[in-house]
């Protein structure tokens, strides 16, 4: 795999974590995939946002600027579907999004 391939790799899995962790964020889904009467971490947005960040210097690193916004904005809305999907029929599964460490206040 060529390095350009590893940096959208990257990009893909930071949009991919940073649509969950803005998704368990909210109190709603973070008692959906956790069921637990606690409150999500007030972190989780800051670490989504921080992600958000990632990705978009991920698809720079490995393509040109007019292209890494393309695959950048087509990367957002699929990891927001796949995060969605995830909520609505196994939101279970969102919880490797958010390993302990991330849960402990």
């Amino acid at each position: 795999m060529s390095n350009a391939g590893l940096w959208l790799l990257a990009a893909a899995a930071s949009m991919w974590l940073a649509t969950n962790w803005l998704a368990l964020s909210l109190p709603v889904h973070w008692r959906q995939v956790f069921v637990a009467d606690e409150v999500a971490p007030g972190y989780l947005r800051t670490l989504g946002w921080l992600a958000l960040a990632v990705s978009v210097l991920c698809c720079f690193k490995a393509d040109h600027p007019s292209m890494a916004v393309l695959v950048w904005f087509t990367l957002l809305p699929v990891a927001a579907v796949v995060t969605a999907m995830t909520l609505s029929y196994r939101p279970a599964l969102l919880r490797a999004a958010c390993p302990a460490f991330l849960r402990a206040r």
